[in-house]
């Protein structure tokens, strides 16, 4: 079951898009140097499709792209709460960070948006290193993926 802590509306997680980040408790990957660690606790409401539209009416046409930041403990519900948004209140995208160092193998990559893969490993630096680990993909329909990382990069 996925649990949310909070939720912002954010401009730098995704470009060029206005983002509801929605921050997913029990994290499992346990980085060091974690910017969020309270996130690996059992914390938080429930994430379902009733909470995703509570929020999506609240913030309305003012968001562009909700991004779940984390739920790696639960990939295929994840992929669940994406499908939905897309069958329901398209043209919102649906990005996804993820901490792990490769895409979930048990999800069809093109029924999101965005993807960033990579865990936090502070020796690399956050996505706006040049040296990072992260890397951040558009999803494109056809299944190719751009990467978007140098975005990040001034």
């Amino acid at each position: 079951m996925l649990k949310y802590a909070d939720y912002d509306i954010v401009f730098g997680e995704i470009p060029d898009e206005v983002t509801l980040a929605i921050n997913i408790a029990n994290c499992p990957n346990h980085c060091p140097g974690c910017h969020s660690p309270w996130l690996m606790d059992d914390i938080g409401e429930v994430l379902d499709q009733q909470a995703l539209e509570m929020l999506i009416e609240k913030y309305g046409a003012d968001i562009t792209c909700i991004c779940f930041m984390g739920g790696d403990i639960a990939p295929k519900e994840l992929e669940g709460l994406s499908i939905y948004i897309h069958q329901n209140h398209a043209p919102i995208k649906v990005g996804w960070y993820s901490g792990r160092d490769k895409f979930a193998t048990n999800i069809t990559l093109t029924n999101f948006d965005f993807i960033k893969i990579g865990g936090y490993k502070e020796e690399f630096g956050p996505l706006k290193s040049k040296t990072t680990n992260q890397r951040l993909y558009r999803i494109n329909a056809d299944g190719s993926m751009d990467d978007l990382t140098y975005r990040f990069q001034k």
